[in-house]
């Protein structure tokens, strides 16, 4: 982990993070603040984790202690949640963290390549996952009263949400990484199901069909999807004023795509309203206070880039 100085681009090193499973689709997935972070210095990871019978997601959180040479280190880690199933791959974790005005945790959590358990109550693979700060299932989640991992629920039916932010109606916003085709941008609701394996509009790798949403209207269905795909690697909701025609709508990463896509939002609907050519996989993405957006590359040289008004 390694925290930049955007002024003088200094570059420090975090100690005390645990080891990750690096490989495929696996390392350290997130960081997020806790809500007062100002006063308690605590931070929340994801990542992937190694153990029997291959690797799952995780969420931790730790104290951060910053030191004079621009880094710092964590102490106290302590795992608040785990993927309820590991598989060796090392695909498809997803594990972004998001807090909500609430105070509450949110963890998109991937089906790590498993399919099945994003239908499945008694897997914590393929869903939307609310907790209180310490890990516990937040109790207004619409599953709460079944107890075990179903507590944990918020929705369910995703494949691989790598990212997620809250629109200025405090509505959340999820998209996800398709199969051959089918990217989504979902709008998230208590307790729907998103139809992940049992509907998409893509296909599977090895060109098997997969019946689209229209067929299965029980599913909630993307308010956008990409065929071809985009290859999403992260998202935000846009809520500054320094690209003002930008305002509400989410500008998401692309992947395979080398680009930066904005959408519309408008009410209930979506649409891709403009795709930025960036030339490199694009991964992270940020607003900061002023409205100015950081994205990062992905890659081992990937730079981290301010993006402002020309």
């Amino acid at each position: 982990m390694r925290l930049v100085d955007p002024t003088t681009k200094a570059k420090g090193t975090i100690t005390g993070v645990p080891a990750v499973a690096y490989g495929g689709q696996g390392g350290l997935h997130d960081v997020a603040l806790h809500p007062k972070y100002a006063e308690n210095s605590i931070i929340y990871i994801s990542y992937a984790e190694s153990g029997s019978g291959g690797a799952g997601g995780a969420v931790a959180r730790a104290k951060l202690t910053l030191d004079s040479s621009g880094g710092g280190a964590l102490s106290g880690l302590e795992v608040i949640w785990r993927h309820s199933q590991r598989a060796s791959g090392g695909l498809q974790f997803a594990c972004r963290l998001l807090f909500g005005a609430d105070g509450a945790l949110w963890i998109s959590s991937g089906e790590i390549n498993q399919m099945t358990p994003s239908q499945s109550m008694t897997s914590n693979l393929g869903k939307m996952i609310k907790l209180y700060e310490n890990g516990t299932a937040f109790a207004g989640n619409p599953f709460a009263s079944q107890g075990a991992v179903q507590a944990q629920i918020w929705s369910l039916g995703h494949r691989n949400p790598l990212g997620i932010d809250w629109d200025a109606q405090g509505r959340l916003w999820e998209v996800e990484m398709g199969p051959m085709g089918g990217d989504e941008l979902n709008l998230i609701q208590s307790g729907a199901n998103y139809g992940w394996p049992l509907v998409s509009q893509g296909r599977h790798y090895d060109g098997r069909t997969i019946p689209q949403h229209s067929t299965r209207p029980e599913f909630t269905p993307p308010k956008a999807f990409w065929v071809p795909v985009i290859s999403p690697g992260g998202m935000i909701i846009y809520k500054g004023d320094l690209f003002s025609s930008w305002k509400g709508n989410a500008i998401i990463t692309g992947l395979s795509s080398q680009s930066i896509v904005r959408v519309t939002i408008t009410g209930d609907t979506a649409k891709e309203a403009q795709r930025v050519s960036m030339g490199k996989r694009m991964r992270g993405i940020r607003e900061d206070k002023e409205g100015a957006i950081w994205v990062i590359e992905d890659g081992a040289n990937g730079r981290l880039l301010k993006l402002t008004p020309s």
